[in-house]
């Protein structure tokens, strides 16, 4: 059992170490009563070494969570031993199917001192450098035969679902075709354009052209792998309607 003086310690721990680290990040704490919660958390510990050893012989009781504003997510556990300080460990993300993880190494986790100042470094120098690498992969990989666009060019990839999806290369691109029914993934930054409504989806696909090409960008249509030569999304061809046989994909 964790009484009400470890909790606070961990939490407080979080909230400093959140505060010291780059960029933005905020804290939250799992006390032992989120079974469901510390659950779910354990099985995406992004871990194979010193965190997963941890786990296996001391199921996870508590938890502080911190979390940056592009998704990336950080996990402070006791150690269970009898030194002090914490254990860090990376979460991986939850939307991303399992081929995209595959050849990627788990950033592994680290132990930290019973100072949050100091864990900030080691913390920005070795964990986070290696989570942003993998976040990084693990990204590029999810995006399958999606072309990664430029910013100046927008590629729009069709899907088997029947579905567009696109990686924009700025907030630019992102703006218009949010505005045209893109909807964006926010684990792999992916926006897709369903295809049940073909009229609408062609209709989008029109307006998008010329809208990006006044902001200088360029558009271009292909199918996965570039099988098909791209084209320009204004001259696409209207796609019949037919039976849709949608994708679902968890890790």
């Amino acid at each position: 059992m964790h009484d009400h003086h470890t909790s606070e310690r961990l939490a407080s721990y979080a909230d400093v170490l959140a505060g010291e680290l780059p960029d933005s990040w905020t804290s939250s704490h799992l006390p032992e009563d989120a079974k469901d919660d510390l659950a779910e958390l354990a099985d995406r510990i992004w871990d194979l070494d010193l965190v997963a050893a941890s786990l296996a012989e001391h199921p996870l009781q508590q938890a502080a969570i911190l979390s940056r504003q592009d998704g990336a997510q950080l996990v402070l556990l006791d150690r269970n031993d009898e030194r002090d300080g914490f254990l860090i460990a990376a979460v991986a993300p939850h939307a991303l199917p399992d081929e995209a993880f595959r050849g990627v190494p788990e950033p592994n986790g680290i132990a930290l001192a019973d100072d949050p100042f100091l864990s900030a470094e080691q913390v920005t120098g070795d964990l986070l450098a290696r989570y942003d690498a993998a976040l990084a992969q693990v990204r590029h990989n999810a995006l399958g035969g999606i072309q990664p666009s430029q910013p100046d060019r927008v590629v729009l990839t069709w899907q088997p679902d029947g579905s567009i999806a696109t990686a924009p290369a700025d907030d630019r691109a992102s703006a218009v075709l949010m505005a045209h029914g893109f909807v964006q993934d926010p684990q792999s930054g992916i926006y897709r354009l369903g295809g049940d409504d073909t009229q609408a989806q062609a209709r989008a696909l029109c307006e998008i052209g010329p809208r990006l090409d006044a902001l200088g960008i360029g558009t271009a249509l292909q199918h996965p792998a570039g099988r098909t030569a791209p084209t320009t999304a204004a001259s696409v061809p209207h796609v019949p309607a037919g039976p849709r046989t949608p994708t679902t994909r968890s890790r």
